[in-house]
């Protein structure tokens, strides 16, 4: 145990400063104070200023600035960790990013094509005052991650938009190109003791030129649940209701097509030139739910105010078992890494808002929803109950043929009709409602007159269906469009 303070330097750290996380893996780092030498081992550390985290080894810059140079999962810090070079980083070099650290991979490429039609459609509105983005949570966890400092802004945080609500209209435009990505070095094992993000998110993309059938998976056990202990607390230091800035793509439900996740990043663009919201149910059906989900925990990490993920009704240990994600962990991995991964799961935000204007959630509208309020009180980490608030975000669907509330042929939840999502939208000011949870033929379809939408992005569904899939721009003025794909299958059989 390393003693209780030190007096080597006048940025020396009191351990006083820091405290110990509340659950998960103990996870050693070595930390050190901007301006002094003094240096630490700790497990499971939590936050500077006395904020405990979920899933230890990864803590809030604020002026304590506290970072990062070593994180490996064991009771002790390697010998390989003792020679390590600390970085450094002062509190006002903090506020400016999200993540600052040295790393040793290179950054993957951005590939630049796009491919299918594109159909735009409009959305009017006043002028909106652009309120200052306040500062970013500063987050450092090890010397492997990076920042990328000469990308755009993030996507902002917003408190609310007092813009009057409009309609949205439609104009059509058809565009066609092919996106082309080349296949990088064979995966490779990081150094020992080291979480080397920018490597793990190499083998991962690397991972769609493999056969799909291949139990060899490209990260190990320990690697997965690093990677699990620190996305989760990334996300768990987010709000469970996330209001957002544009612009920003919205992508609905992948299920585990990790060629077409990589698809969508050919044809929108890798984070953080473009800022990406996930409605959920990344995992299930699809035979590749492992590297889909890891990828995006991945980017999470590297660029946590980039890309943002909200929770599918697939993202719950139940589900999971019966729909084939926990049949893939276990013969691909093991049990122990489908449990990491569903840890993630209860703590990832329930709904969104882009622009104040744009209601984004999985499923859909809940006659428990009274205010916005009671999304913003959800505690987690929780499971998915059977009933109430949750629930329902997760699993309810629109209907045309009900006009308030009825039964759910899911047998889960209800559904909903026009005159509730109209109520809603008066309600709250919102001028549509972004969800995914249905497979739609053209992978978008509107409802109650353009005011809800189902955002779809797994083209050629469980191979059963022949569905285009769809990604939603929201340009800054809050204009809507949508870029479709076929599914990367049949692009290769051609």
């Amino acid at each position: 145990m390393p003693p209780e303070n030190s007096s080597s330097g006048s940025g020396s750290l009191s351990l006083s400063e820091v405290r110990p996380g509340v659950w998960g893996k103990y996870v050693w780092v070595r930390i050190q104070g901007v301006g002094g030498d003094a240096r630490y081992d700790l497990g499971c550390v939590g936050a500077a200023r006395g904020r405990s985290l979920k899933g230890g080894g990864f803590w809030r810059l604020g002026e304590d600035s506290l970072v990062a140079t070593h994180l490996s999962m064991g009771n002790s810090p390697s010998k390989s960790a003792a020679n390590a070079t600390p970085a450094a980083m002062t509190g006002s070099a903090a506020a400016g990013s999200a993540v600052s650290a040295a790393v040793d991979a290179d950054e993957p490429d951005d590939p630049s094509g796009c491919s299918g039609k594109r159909h735009h459609h409009h959305q009017q509105q006043q002028q909106q005052q652009q309120k200052p983005r306040s500062a970013q949570r500063d987050l450092s966890t090890f010397d492997a991650l990076l920042a990328d400092t000469s990308s755009p802004p993030p996507v902002s945080r917003r408190a609310g938009s007092s813009t009057t609500p409009s309609s949205v209209s439609s104009s059509v435009k058809t565009v066609s190109s092919s996106g082309s990505s080349s296949s990088g070095d064979p995966p490779h094992r990081p150094r020992k003791s080291t979480f080397v993000v920018n490597e793990f998110i190499k083998r991962l993309m690397d991972a769609r030129y493999q056969p799909v059938m291949s139990k060899q998976f490209c990260l190990s056990s320990a690697e997965i649940q690093t990677i699990c202990s620190v996305a989760g607390a990334v996300i768990h230091n987010q709000p469970v209701f996330l209001e957002l800035g544009t612009p920003v793509k919205v992508v609905g439900d992948i299920h585990g097509q990790f060629g077409d996740l990589m698809h969508i990043f050919d044809m929108c663009g890798l984070p953080p030139r473009s800022n990406y919201l996930f409605l959920g149910d990344y995992v299930d059906r699809g035979r590749q739910s492992l590297e889909t989900m890891l990828l995006l925990l991945c980017l999470k990490i590297k660029y946590p105010e980039n890309v943002f993920l909200l929770r599918g009704n697939h993202e719950c240990a139940s589900v999971t078992k019966v729909y084939g994600f926990y049949d893939e962990c276990k013969r691909r991995c093991s049990v122990k890494v489908w449990k990491c991964i569903v840890d993630v799961f209860n703590v990832l935000p329930i709904a969104a808002t882009v622009g104040g204007k744009i209601f984004c959630v999985h499923g859909g509208l809940s006659p428990s929803l009274s205010s916005i309020n009671d999304i913003k009180q959800i505690q987690r980490p929780t499971d998915v109950p059977d009933t109430g608030l949750v629930s329902d975000l997760l699993w309810s669907d629109p209907d045309p043929d009900v006009q308030t509330w009825g039964d759910n042929d899911r047998g889960v939840s209800y559904c909903f009709g026009r005159p509730i999502v109209e109520r809603f939208c008066r309600k709250f000011g919102f001028d549509l409602i972004a969800r995914g949870h249905m497979v739609v033929e053209e992978g978008y379809e509107f409802f109650s007159d353009r005011r809800l939408v189902t955002v779809f992005s797994a083209p050629n569904y469980c191979g059963e269906f022949s569905n285009w899939g769809a990604v939603m721009t929201v340009s800054k003025d809050l204009l809507c469009s949508f870029d479709l794909l076929k599914s990367s299958a049949s692009q290769q059989q051609k």
